[in-house]
């Protein structure tokens, strides 16, 4: 418990915190703050925490989740974008002294040395956080593209966005976003989070997903940046057959039957969808592309 005596996440303390700072919600920043404290024992268990693991934690909003994971974790950095939660922060979190506030925006920090300078001697470390929906995908590629040294990144995102992170091919919502996110990290929805939770309460159900980071990715890839270029233009028009697909965005058009000979040799068939390959046959494409010179710079 803090020092009033009772958790942040209730209906009555969130109240009770924004009317004494006269807080009023930016929709500019996707601010919903979560007042059920089940769901964020969930969230803290999902990540599993102890006093040797660190948490970076992005848009604590009044520091709901953050008391949580001081509770659960050795050190916590809460990254705030909004200067007008910083002294409600220093106020709820008082109690703590395991954890410190960073003003800034997450998609321009340095992690890297924030890692550096604020992490010293912890070798395990997580994101954990309830994420602005708007900012979701930025924020998420960021962590995982930089290749932090991160053990778990466990966030609570918009429902629709987490069953498209945690898609399997051949169904609707398995995209370009499944594959990034699966090279990087095995994928899980860890559970399904009403609006009613929230103050306010946004339009959509959210997910909390979890995202265990993979000491090497599952497949080898020749060159990371172009195996990214090939499945995005695999789905760049989901209507559009595979072997269109790469014609139009990715392959020299004067070199199409070198491309229909590359897929008949990996044994895919240029009429299928991209949302019908596995990740396996995303690498075994890009790879061969590479080998033959058929990308276009």
């Amino acid at each position: 418990m803090n020092a009033s005596g009772k958790d942040i996440a209730t209906p009555t303390r969130t109240r009770e915190v924004l009317e004494k700072y006269g807080f009023s919600f930016k929709k500019s920043l996707g601010q919903n703050f979560l007042i059920d404290t089940n769901i964020l024992h969930n969230i803290v268990d999902a990540a599993h925490l102890d006093k040797s693991r660190a948490v970076i934690e992005i848009g604590p909003g009044i520091g709901a989740l953050t008391e949580q994971l001081c509770r659960a974790a050795g050190r916590v950095i809460a990254i705030e974008i909004d200067q007008r939660l910083l002294p409600i922060l220093g106020d709820t979190l008082a109690p703590y002294d395991n954890v410190e506030v960073v003003h800034g925006d997450v998609l321009e920090l340095d992690l890297a040395a924030l890692f550096r300078d604020k992490l010293k001697g912890y070798e395990k470390v997580s994101v954990v956080a309830n994420l602005p929906y708007y900012v979701t995908t930025p924020i998420l590629m960021k962590l995982l593209e930089e290749r932090l040294p991160l053990e778990n990144i466990v966030v609570m995102i918009q429902k629709e966005v987490a069953e498209r992170i945690a898609a399997k091919p051949g169904t609707k919502d398995y995209g370009s976003l499944s594959v990034a996110a699966q090279f990087y990290a095995e994928t899980e929805v860890a559970m399904v989070v009403p609006a009613s939770v929230f103050i306010p309460r946004p339009n959509v159900d959210s997910a909390v997903i979890r995202l265990k980071i993979r000491d090497v990715p599952p497949v080898e890839v020749e060159e990371e940046g172009l195996f990214f270029r090939v499945v995005r233009a695999c789905f760049a028009q989901r209507r559009k057959t595979l072997l269109n697909n790469l014609m139009s965005g990715l392959f020299d058009k004067t070199r199409k039957e070198e491309v229909i000979q590359m897929l008949a040799d990996l044994g895919i068939e240029p009429s299928r969808r991209g949302e019908t390959l596995s990740i396996e046959e995303f690498a075994q494409l890009a790879n061969e592309a590479v080998r033959r010179q058929l990308l276009t710079k």
